[in-house]
């Protein structure tokens, strides 16, 4: 089999602000398999881990496959026990269910024992940016359910704007930039404004102060997302929380986040699948698992300038998927050279 790593570096639609943070451009690290089935490993823009880490795990990952003499459920199962980073697990995962796909000529969700990917609407994002300017973009934009990006100084105006919004779905993300004080506050009048879903109000290390910072505001969900990674994560904070969100680079790909989605769905919790800023190649594993969840914030292609695969189609805030997805999104030649770094 043939085992390449192509590192690609693609520039947002605009700069990227989170309370940690801006990023102009995303560089992330494809794995493919025989010149057709393809995985994506990326790192958060700020959390890391970093991408020199990523490639040379990836290397060592993709070395170790090439002994394998054949590849079945098994082998993804024996990635997860490698130790290499999470994004490259993850990376590794996708691109051998997207094999085993192809050469079985099922879908990739087939393989797993999931439901047909139907009814997947995603949240669109707005970083940090001025407060004027995020409610400017939040009622220009064509998606129903917004999420926004939270934790900076402008709170407060940008709070007192939302009352201008009317006919979207308003989601709130701080990730992690409100200490306790500040996120009880927020969480008041967010729930005030109507906002119903909070994604990570505090650091994780306040994780347990959720259900105080909630008080009666019962109608407000507050999900876990920095920190979670694996079943255990989840599993030591679970009576804390409304909900998590899933991502496939934190926790190493489809399988392990389907272990969390499947024991936070048993725990009455809401499941969130979220992606990294990535192409649809990145977000394919959330898409097959979609099943699972209840929230999905799936919109990292439509933050960069080109999606670089085609199979998975974005329709303002719903995700389709098309008939000819066995195997995998394949890439676009054509699109993919202006990005790849030498």
């Amino acid at each position: 089999m043939q085992l390449d790593a192509v590192k690609i570096s693609i520039p947002f639609k605009k700069p990227f602000t989170v309370s940690q943070g801006s990023a102009t451009v995303k560089t992330n690290i494809l794995a493919v398999m025989n010149n057709r089935y393809n995985g994506e490993a990326s790192g958060s823009v700020h959390a890391g881990p970093p991408l020199e880490e990523i490639e040379a795990d990836l290397k060592k990952g993709l070395k170790k496959l090439s002994t394998k003499k054949r590849i079945n459920l098994e082998t993804l199962e024996e990635v997860q026990s490698w130790k290499l980073n999470a994004p490259v697990k993850s990376a590794l995962t996708a691109m051998l269910l997207h094999y085993l796909s192809g050469e079985s000529k099922r879908y990739p969700w087939e393989i797993l024992q999931l439901a047909t990917p139907v009814g997947i609407k995603s949240s669109f994002t707005i970083a940090i940016a001025k407060p004027k300017d995020m409610l400017a973009a939040i009622k220009s934009s064509d998606c129903s359910i917004i999420k926004i990006k939270m934790g900076s100084d402008d709170d407060i105006e940008l709070l007192e704007g939302l009352s201008q919004i009317k006919g979207k779905e308003i989601r709130v993300d701080a990730n992690g930039g409100w200490e306790p004080a500040k996120a009880e506050e927020m969480i008041v009048h967010l729930s005030r404004k109507g906002v119903r879903v909070i994604e990570q109000p505090t650091g994780f290390k306040d994780v347990r102060e959720w259900r105080h910072l909630k008080g009666k505001n019962e109608n407000v969900e507050l999900l876990a997302d920095e920190g979670v990674h694996i079943l255990k994560d989840y599993q030591q904070i679970a009576e804390y929380i409304d909900g998590v969100n899933i991502k496939m680079e934190k926790c190493g790909g489809i399988l392990e986040g389907m272990k969390i989605a499947r024991q936070a769905r048993a725990d009455k919790k809401k499941v969130m699948l979220g992606c990294m800023v990535e192409s649809s190649v990145g977000i394919s594993q959330s898409v097959y698992m979609s099943s699972l969840a209840d929230y999905f914030d799936l919109d990292g292609p439509q933050l960069l300038e080109s999606d670089i695969a085609e199979g998975i189609r974005y329709d303002k805030e719903s995700i389709e998927v098309d008939a000819e997805i066995i195997g995998g999104p394949k890439l676009k030649r054509d699109v993919i050279e202006k990005y790849i770094q030498k």
